[in-house]
């Protein structure tokens, strides 16, 4: 069974799974501690591909960087951030499911859902470069420190290097362990910020401890109103170089959100 969809099947409203999916923060995120709050604060709106089942956001220089997923519609896109202009587009082949992205060097890494496969892509023109194999699950991917931040679901992050894609370390999350870890952005003070599914929780976490630093609520930034069957969580997260935002959009969104997060 396909993970990513946790948008309502056409006969189930969107409320209802709104509900459960907000219902889940409580229950994988363990709401129930001293974690410090933040929320999402939107300072502009951007328009977003509503055929992007996003699950890879990453800025780097002037490109914007998106993977998606689902079978038969996967693939990694390379646009200008300032223009939305497309650069480079390359689509996975059948059956595989695309997921998290990040340049790491000279490469720009994809990873595959079910089918243990990473792909090192030129960053420029996005052609396959070569493959790498490793066990489980991939979900999202970001680069700090010269070392790979990959998750896979669970609580656990694991370290890889850059040209092999080989494990070269872990870390669990110390709190929050039934956290379902998924999309990453690391971001230039070291800390890792992922997505928590099917949740609008996003984790700020120490890489080299699993402590979660602060919690974002990012609720409520697409209007019910814009929502449709096909509307999907809350995935994608990338930092702003040289500022204090992030961009967040979500899997068949309408708008990507440039946000700051802010005591909550």
């Amino acid at each position: 069974m396909e993970r990513k969809p946790c948008a309502p099947v056409a006969a189930v409203p969107i409320l209802l799974t709104t509900a459960l999916c907000l219902a889940a923060t409580t229950a994988a995120c363990g709401t129930g501690d001293d974690t410090p709050r933040l929320r999402a604060e939107v300072v502009a709106t951007h328009p977003h591909d509503t055929g992007a089942f996003t699950e890879g956001l990453e800025v780097d220089g002037p490109v914007l960087y998106e993977s998606t997923g689902l079978t038969g519609k996967s693939y990694v896109r390379a646009t200008d951030l300032a223009t939305g202009a497309e650069l480079a587009r390359a689509d996975l082949p059948v059956p595989l499911f695309g997921e998290g992205i990040t340049r790491a060097g000279n490469l720009l890494w994809q990873v595959t859902y079910h089918d243990g496969l990473a792909i090192a892509r030129d960053p420029g023109t996005l052609a396959e470069v070569r493959r790498a194999s490793y066990e489980g699950e991939g979900w999202g991917l970001c680069t700090r420190n010269g070392r790979i931040v990959m998750s896979d679901g669970t609580s656990t992050l694991t370290f890889r290097d850059p040209e092999t894609f080989a494990p070269t370390g872990s870390v669990r999350l110390t709190s929050r362990t039934d956290t379902r870890l998924n999309e990453l952005d690391c971001a230039p003070d070291g800390s890792v910020y992922a997505n928590a599914w099917p949740t609008e929780i996003i984790l700020k976490i120490d890489p080299d401890t699993g402590d979660v630093i602060d919690a974002i609520d990012a609720s409520g930034l697409l209007p019910e109103n814009d929502r449709t069957p096909n509307t999907d969580v809350l995935n994608g997260i990338a930092h702003l170089p040289g500022t204090d935002r992030f961009l967040l959009t979500g899997k068949n969104w309408p708008t990507t959100y440039e946000v700051r997060f802010v005591p909550a």
